[in-house]
Order: C-alpha cells, then structure tokens, then sequence
C-alpha cells in the first residue's frame, strides 16, 4: 500500500524548500491529500504526474543550488522520492496482476477465420481490460522511471557535494579526534558498504576477465613489460643517459643539470609506462565495464604526478651521484631526506586511489572526509618529518666538525614555509578543517612539482644556451664562422635565449598556480589554458571579486620581482656586453624600470575588474589636486622623462647649475642626483634642468683645458718666461701631446705683462688637480730662474689735518 503519510511529508517538505516557486504544486498537493482522505485507494493517474513535477522541480533547484545544507536536503527529497516511486509500483502490481487474470479467465481473441464467434459482451470487456492493462503498465514503467531518476539524482547531488567539498574550505566536518571522523570505519552509511561491495566485484570480474583462455598469455606478457621497464629500463636507461652526459657532453655545468633532468625524465617515463602497462594488461577487453576503465584512467592520468615527485625528488638529492648533485645540498642531508620523495609518491598515489574509488563507486560525503582527513594527515606528518630530519642531520654535522652548506635566504623561506604549512595541516585537523588540511596538502605537493620542475628547466635552460653559444664548444665556433659575428654577440645571444626561456617558464608556472591544483589538469590541459591565456580568453570581463584580488596580489608580487630580475639582468649581463657608454646604459634601465611599473600597476588594476570607462570621476578629481598640490610632481616627472629620451644630461656628465658643479650619478622619476667634488650629493628636481642654463662639461668634448693666468713685471724677459712655462707644462703627465701646450700674450697693464698659458687634459675631472700642480712646478722654477710675479701696487691716500688751530688777533 502506498505510504500516504510519507508522501505527504514529502509534498510539505517540497513546500518548504520552493516557497515562492510552487504555489501550482503546494496546490496540487493540497488537493491530492484530500483526494486521497476520500478514496481508499491510490489514484496513479494523479499522482505519478505530481511525483514527476516533484522530481523537476528538485532538478531545477540542484542545478542551480551551491549551499551545502539546501543540497543536503534535496538529496534528502530525491531518496524519499525514489522510495515513493517504488512503494506505489509495488502497490500497482497486484492490480496488474488481477487484470492478468481476468484477461486469462476471457482467453485470447478467436481468429477471424475460426468458426467460434464470442459475444460483443466478450469483446468489449476483453477490450476494456487490455485497455487497462496497458495503461498499468505504462503506470508502472513511469513509476520506475522516476524511481531510477530519483536515484540517479541523489548520486549526481552526491558527487556535487563531493566536488563542493574541496572548495569550501571553511567548512568545519570536525576533528579527525571526534567519532563522527570516524565513524565511516565504525559504520555504514548510505549503503557504502553495498556500493563499495558492488564495485570491488566488478573489479574481480575484470580481473577474472584477462585470466580467461586466450587473453591469459597478454596479461603476463604487460605485466613482464610493465615490471622490465620499471626496474632495469629505468636503470639503464638513466645510466645510458649518464654515459652520454659524461663523453659526449661539451665540459662545463650542462653536464649536471643534463643529468639531473635525465633522472627525472628517465623516473617520469617509467612510471608511466609501467602504469600503462598494467592498465593494458586488465582493461583491454571491450566487455569492461565504464566506471572500472574510468576508475583505471584516473590512476594512469595519476601516474604522471607520482612519477613527477619521484623523479624531481631523485634529481634534487642524487645521492648515487653526490659530485653531479645540481644544488647546494651536503651529502648527509641528501642521505636523510632519500626516502622521502618514494613514500610521498606512495601516499599520494594511495589516498589518490582511494579518492578515486569514492568517485567511481559514489560513497557518502562522510566517508570522503574520512579519507580526506587521513590524507592530509600523513601528507602533513611527511612535510612535518622532512623539516625536523633535515634539521638534525645538519645538527649532527655541525657537532661532528663538518658545518653543512650555508643556507641561503630563498632556501630558508621555503624550509620555514614547508614547516608552517605542515604545523597548519595538522591544526586545521586537530580544530575540524579537514577540507583545509587537504587543500593545504595537495597544495604543497603542487607547488613542489611546479618549483621543482622550474629548478632544473632553468638550468638545462640557461647551460644550454651558454654551451651553444659558447666559442669553446664546436657549436659555438660553427655558429660563429658561419655567421661571421663577435663573440659578444654570441654571449648577448645567449644571455637573451636564456632570459626568454625562463620568462616563459615563470608565466606557466603563474598560471598553473593560479588555473590548477593538484590532480586537477594534466600537462596538455595546463599548455591548453597557456594557449587560450595569450589568445585572450578568460579576459573579456574582469569584476572585482575575492579570487581576482588575491589574483591581483600574486601578478603585482611576480610582475616586480620579474622586473627587477630583468632590470639586473639589464644592468649587469646583457647591456654591459654592449657598446653603449655607461649614461645610456643607465637612462635605459631607468626608462624601463619607470614603464615598467606602470604596467604593472595597470595590468594589476585590470585584473582586479577596474574598468578604466568607470573612472571618470577619480579623473576629474585627480584633475584639480594636479592643478593645485601634485603641479610640480607631475612637471618633475616629465622632465624626468625627457632627461631619458632627449638626453641633453646623462649619468656621468660633468654639469653646472645655479653655482652648483658635480657628477650626475642617478636620474630618478622626480630629481637628479648631482655628487659634488667633497662627495656630498645635491637633489636638484628635474624641471630646474629643463628649464634653466646647465653647463654640461662632457657633453661635446671630453677633454678638459687647463689656463693659467700670470702676471710679471715689465723688465722681465718674456722669451724666457714662455720656454719654462712650456717646459713645465710638457713636464706634466696630465698635459696631453695634442694639443699642444701654448703660451699667449693676453695684456699689457700698469701692473706688468700677462701671461695665459693654456695646456689640454684627458677628462675635465683633471682640471683642478692638474692646475694645481702645474702651479706649484711653475712658482718652483721661476724662484730658481730668479723671476718674480708682478706685485699687485696698492695707492694709500692720507688726509692730514691741521694739528693747531688759527688763534685769534688780542
């Protein structure tokens, strides 16, 4: 009989969770409970229709709800709905039943060329109840089809949560010390255990399936491939790769990080194939179910990141190698962490598996979270023991007399942020956050790969180019010859290849960071997202929300660290190999640094959804603080501007400005920086050398003049004073060849006869030094000669009084 309580129950509760939405249906409701108060019997005709409705309106519902208890609670509609379904086919059956019978007790239609003919009685009631029959049946068929809808609903509403769960972080499920933790282990819920029975026995069938005749010989066959490529293939083919680093590699560091990527690649590979192998030695049968062959894709699509945290784990350390080890690791901490990137490989690939299984098999949400819970657990008491191990085994060495390599400030941030993020995981398990602990895990297993794979790709990258390039390597001579350039460009070359490598090597990181997790995108999906990234997809509409701030932070943190990496890049490697002097080197890296930061700051205002159409009011409000208080920061700054691209001024230039003289040292956005003769610095703003007289002493002609003007009495002889004059100048090793020093009669005053004597030095720097000296060798001999300097002759006039005065007359 049909359960009319619990349908009812069911109709309120749909009342509940679509108020607004289901008057139509409250109403049909109402009106089925009061049919069903005053008839016995279940109407089907009327209520299948209202079960149909029912389960739409939870479809609609469920496609567009994201809250965790409203999905909790329609899945809660959708099994009491199934069971609705199923009570009322049941309850038709006996109906069913009895019409079978009473079409029996009529017997079948006689032919229409047999004698015995049946009364129009007969007819219309065999008639009238196969029509009924008919209709039960189609009852019946609908009854089971919502039921199967119902279910089929509840398992999609499932796997949502299941989904949802990784990102709600901030979910507290309870702590991994309570018994609803464990209580998975304890008890089955929601038919778990006959889920995961029915499963594990497909599995089996499978299994059974390749040990078949026929098929059994295949399956030994993978498996031998499987296990001589992941023992002696790996092995090797490393040592194979080994071999050639060491005798056919140019010398220099391209042999170890070849080798290191080697062993990566080698580990990599291996795995899986292997992988593949015992995924082909079970599954290639067509009679493979669709969940098992997806549950199998899954591990072999899980096999890359296993195999990418063994691999990079033996690279870093290569403790068979410890001479061709690429980082700075000493051989003891090397030998401590040794098992660590196997068991964290492990780990991952088990409690992957067991996510996996959960997915394909539909278990429920709290034995998801079990299985989450116990994997953020081991995976952070793995990151825990890395960090503690590391520290005592440099302990160890320091108290035996060997200190251990120095540190340094990058390596130390990612040892304390490694510690941090496992002392997190295990609180965030400890307080309920079991959602956070696994995100936290897979997240530092992600950036692992992801910085680890950066390490070695750089470089392979960077000692690559440079032994290409390098002239003496045949590469490097070939490319030389045949292109006809200067080694300098060959180095420039390299250091360009090398720096556009890595910048594409960063922006994939970035956006694998940003666009991906762990076990989430396989490599091709993350080329793919790389690929849509530069073809524009993805920014058509930014809005400022959470994600695209936090998106905001990270590209404005890596644009700067980018720009000041190229910028030292600039300074120091590329523009140096150049044949620009040091000013234009300088103005360079300025007006690249300056343009720089401004598209950094807008491209970090796009991505946090600023439209540029919307700030028309801060516009015009920046409008007037220019006209009044920002007036000479703006005027600064494009004077600044116009220093670096006119430049009448550069750094190194020898200037005078309002009585101030010194060298130009910086040429900031705002002011110059001018260092005076006593190395004290003057700021002197921009628009002041835009728009007053500057003297620039090395701008035209780098040579400097020295002159000296003297004075001698009119008896001397002035042949003689111009032969040693001139000899003291020729003396003096400032004195430049050419020109040469010259002497001029400049005039003839009553004091006596001046003498300009006028000789060239290298640098206008030398000036002062050089006119120093040059008067103390020309005072020198002509004290010697017996010449004098002309006196300067000073007239005083004295205005005597009388001393008595007239007397007057007696």
């Amino acid at each position: 009989m049909f359960k009319l309580k619990s349908f009812f129950a069911l109709l309120m509760l749909t009342l509940v969770v679509f108020a607004p939405g289901l008057s139509l249906a409250a109403d049909d409701a109402a009106s089925a409970a009061q049919e069903q108060e005053a008839q016995p019997k279940v109407n089907a005709a009327v209520e299948l229709p209202k079960m149909q409705k029912i389960l739409d309106k939870i479809k609609g519902q469920v496609s567009d709800e994201t809250s965790e208890n409203k999905l909790s609670q329609l899945n809660e509609m959708a099994l009491e709905l199934s069971g609705n379904a199923d009570t009322l086919g049941q309850a038709l059956l006996p109906d069913r039943q009895q019409l079978e019978a009473q079409l029996a007790v009529l017997g079948p239609a006689p032919k229409s060329d047999s004698d015995m003919k049946e009364t129009a009685e007969v007819t219309r009631k065999r008639n009238a109840l196969e029509s009924q029959k008919s209709k039960m049946d189609a009852q019946i068929k609908q009854a089971e089809g919502i039921k199967n809808g119902a279910l089929t609903l509840s398992s999609q509403i499932v796997n949502l949560r299941r989904d949802q769960l990784k990102s709600q972080l901030a979910l507290n499920s309870g702590s991994i010390f309570g018994p609803r933790f464990w209580a998975p282990v304890f008890n089955s819920q929601d038919l778990d255990g006959e889920k995961i029975s029915d499963f594990l026995d497909e599995l089996q069938d499978t299994a059974g399936l390749s040990w078949e005749p026929g098929w059994r010989f295949g399956t030994i066959a993978w498996l031998i491939a499987a296990i001589l490529v992941m023992v002696p293939g790996r092995r090797y083919s490393e040592e194979f790769l080994a071999s050639i680093s060491i005798h056919k590699m140019p010398e220099g560091r391209l042999r170890r990080s070849f080798l290191a990527a080697a062993i990566a690649l080698t580990t990599l590979v291996a795995v899986v194939l292997t992988f593949n192998f015992i995924a082909l030695a079970f599954t290639r049968r067509d009679e493979v179910s669709t969940d098992v062959q997806d549950f199998v894709d899954r591990l072999v699509q899980l096999s890359v990141y296993c195999g990418l945290i063994a691999g990079l784990g033996r690279a870093f350390l290569s403790t068979r190698r410890p001479s061709w080890r690429l980082p700075a690791i000493s051989n003891d901490v090397a030998l401590a962490l040794k098992p660590f990137p196997p068991i964290t490989a492990l780990l991952v690939f088990i409690f992957q598996t067991v996510e996996a299984f959960n997915y394909s098999v539909g278990t429920s949400l709290n034995t998801t979270i079990f299985a989450n819970g116990l994997t953020a657990l081991l995976i952070g008491s793995t990151a825990l023991a890395i960090s503690i191990r590391t520290n005592r085994a440099r302990r160890r060495m320091v108290q035996a007399g060997t200190p251990p390599e120095a540190r340094s400030t990058l390596v130390g941030l990612i040892h304390m942020a490694l510690t941090l993020t496992a002392i997190a995981i295990l609180l965030s398990l400890i307080i309920g956050y079991v959602t956070l602990a696994r995100f936290l895990s897979y997240e530092v297993i992600w950036c692992g790969i992801l910085f680890g794979s950066f390490y070695f790709l750089s470089h392979l990258l960077n000692d690559g180019c440079e032994s290409l390039f390098s002239t003496n390597n045949p590469s490097g001579r070939r490319i030389q010859s045949s292109l006809n350039i200067d080694e300098r460009h060959l180095q420039q070359t390299a250091t360009v290849l090398a720096a556009i490598g890595k910048t594409f090597l960063i922006l994939f990181v970035v956006l694998a960071l940003l666009n991906a997790t762990f076990a989430s995108s396989t490599p091709i999906e993350l080329l793919q997202k790389a690929i849509e990234f530069w073809g524009g997809k993805g920014l058509e509409s930014l809005n400022i929300v959470p994600a695209h701030m936090v998106n905001a932070l990270v590209c404005l943190i890596v644009g700067i660290y980018v720009l000041r990496s190229v910028r030292r890049w600039l300074d120091s490697d590329f523009l140096p190999k150049t044949t620009m002097d040091v000013g234009m080197r300088v103005s360079l890296v300025t007006l690249f640094s300056n343009v720089g930061y401004v598209l950094i700051i807008l491209l970090t205002l796009s991505i946090m959804g600023l439209q540029w159409n919307k700030l028309a009011w801060i516009v015009s409000a920046l409008s007037v603080g220019i006209g009044f208080g920002l007036q000479e920061i703006v005027k600064n700054f494009i004077s600044g501007l116009i220093l670096l691209t006119e430049r009448p001024v550069k750094v190194g230039d020898l200037v005078s400005i309002s009585g101030i003289e010194g060298d130009i040292r910086r040429i900031n956005v705002r002011a110059t920086e001018i260092q005076l003769s006593d190395k004290s610095t003057v700021i002197v703003p921009n628009s002041q050398l835009i728009s007053q007289n500057v003297r620039n002493a090395t701008m035209g002609n780098a040579q400097g003049v020295v002159t000296i003007l003297l004075t001698f009495p009119l008896n001397i002889d002035p042949v003689r004073v111009r032969e040693i004059l001139l000899e003291v100048y020729n003396e003096n090793e400032r004195i430049l060849e050419t020109p040469e020093p010259s002497v001029s009669f400049k005039d003839l005053t009553p004091q006596g006869i001046v003498l300009s004597v006028t000789g060239n030095v290298s640098s206008q720097r030398q000036i002062s030094g050089a006119k120093s000296d040059l008067l103390f060798d020309i005072l020198t001999r002509l004290r010697k000669e017996g010449i004098v300097l002309s006196a300067p002759q000073t007239m005083i006039i004295e205005r005597r009084q009388q001393a008595a005065a007239e007397e007057p007359m007696p």
